[in-house]
């Protein structure tokens, strides 16, 4: 692995990109509610716009690894962006016509432009540095990614007013558009350095034993499918964005179910939990608790959060939602390491894979809105419990399959 001491301005510039993956995924914990109301439609309906926003992970995850492969982290950054860009005048132009398939597609080059981004920039902080530290310095990414959620759609609402219509979105995504486009420019004159995981350097003679050894066990594989760890990292993915999703994009609209006064009060309850469970990995992580540790005790916390959102009645229930998210926030970040562990030359390619799992956050997510035009809202989130239990296989035994 390259070795770069001075990782503070880089991990500073990534900091900003994951705090834009949240802004841009934030909007449609907006969306989702206004949509329900202006075009009168269903919540399976309106969840389909977060579906919509995870779809391109599983269509553009592999593309988008290739085309990191092909001109490398920066200039894929920056295509990403631009992407956004497009994607947020695409909503402009939906809000004006007032059409929901158009809100849909909007959604769908916003996932595709996420996709891009995250398929680039999670590798990135995952070997930014030791391999057993790679779970402290997602946390901090998570910190900024998760904080972000609700701000965009405070900014929306600052800017277009407290009760504004969906056709008068266009002034807020306008200046959001010129936001990133910036963050396009300048992502290819951050001084981001060039890094490598263990092993993944063919051309060169490897530096160290554990290279050796790393790249030994990829050399022996012909395949990216030959990882059964991989391949079960992505599928505790898949489950657990959706879960996530879930507690992070449903809160809102929740409280507004379960009749709550200022239902918009609650949208911090999740991000702030979450970032609580994230400043305790920074603190503890590798030097008290290592990260598959960290997972095991995290999986544990979500399934109890997931009982008590079920069970307990009215406020309580919603704030039981905190819970979940506390128990969600270590996991993303041992997920990444754990699952792109001893992937040598494979290493890209796994990050491809890794990102089609968020595809979990369509499917689960879609099946919640199901689930509560059928079932009620508080029963819906049942469905986060097969996914952490799922996610504690992972935790115990899947990681370590070779």
């Amino acid at each position: 692995m390259s070795e770069n001491k001075n990782y503070l301005v880089p991990i500073t510039f990534l900091g900003l990109l994951f705090f834009s993956c949240g802004f841009a995924l934030g909007i449609n914990s907006l969306l989702v509610p206004v949509l329900q109301e202006s075009l009168s439609v269903p919540s399976a309906g309106a969840y389909l716009l977060i579906g919509a926003t995870f779809i391109p992970f599983l269509i553009f995850g592999y593309p988008a690894g290739q085309l990191v492969k092909l001109i490398g982290y920066k200039r894929t950054i920056a295509v990403a962006f631009l992407m956004f860009a497009i994607s947020f005048g695409i909503l402009i132009f939906s809000a004006k016509q007032e059409s929901f398939v158009l809100f849909i597609v909007a959604s769908f080059c916003c996932g595709t432009a996420n996709a891009f981004l995250q398929t680039a920039i999670n590798p990135y902080i995952t070997i930014l540095g030791p391999i057993d530290s790679a779970a402290k310095r997602i946390s901090i990414m998570g910190i900024c990614n998760k904080l972000a959620w609700p701000v965009s759609p405070l900014f929306i609402t600052l800017v277009a007013g407290e009760h504004f219509t969906i056709t008068q979105l266009d002034k807020p995504f306008y200046i959001i558009i010129a936001m990133f486009l910036g963050l396009g420019v300048l992502s290819l004159m951050a001084p981001l350095p060039e890094v490598k995981a263990a092993g993944e350097d063919e051309g060169e003679e490897s530096t160290s034993a554990e290279d050796a050894q790393v790249s030994q066990y990829a050399n022996s594989k012909t395949s990216i499918f030959q990882f059964p760890h991989l391949m079960l990292g992505a599928l505790a993915i898949f489950f657990y964005v959706g879960a996530e999703t879930i507690s992070l994009a449903t809160l809102i609209d929740y409280a507004k179910a379960l009749g709550l006064d200022n239902a918009n009060n609650y949208s911090w309850i999740t991000p702030l939990c979450i970032s609580v469970g994230y400043v305790a990995g920074i603190i503890l992580i590798p030097k008290y608790l290592s990260q598959t540790r960290a997972l095991q005790i995290c999986t544990g916390i979500a399934i109890v959060g997931t009982l008590c959102v079920v069970l307990l009645p009215g406020k309580l229930s919603v704030f039981s939602i905190g819970i979940i998210a506390v128990g969600c926030s270590l996991m993303w970040p041992a997920f990444w390491p754990l699952s792109m562990q001893d992937l040598g030359k494979f290493t890209k390619s796994g990050s491809s894979i890794l990102t089609m799992g968020l595809i979990g956050g369509a499917a689960v997510t879609l099946l919640y809105g199901v689930f509560k035009d059928h079932f009620g809202p508080q029963n819906a989130y049942w469905i986060c419990l097969p996914c952490f239990l799922y996610i504690a296989f992972f935790a115990f035994k899947g990681h370590k399959l070779r």
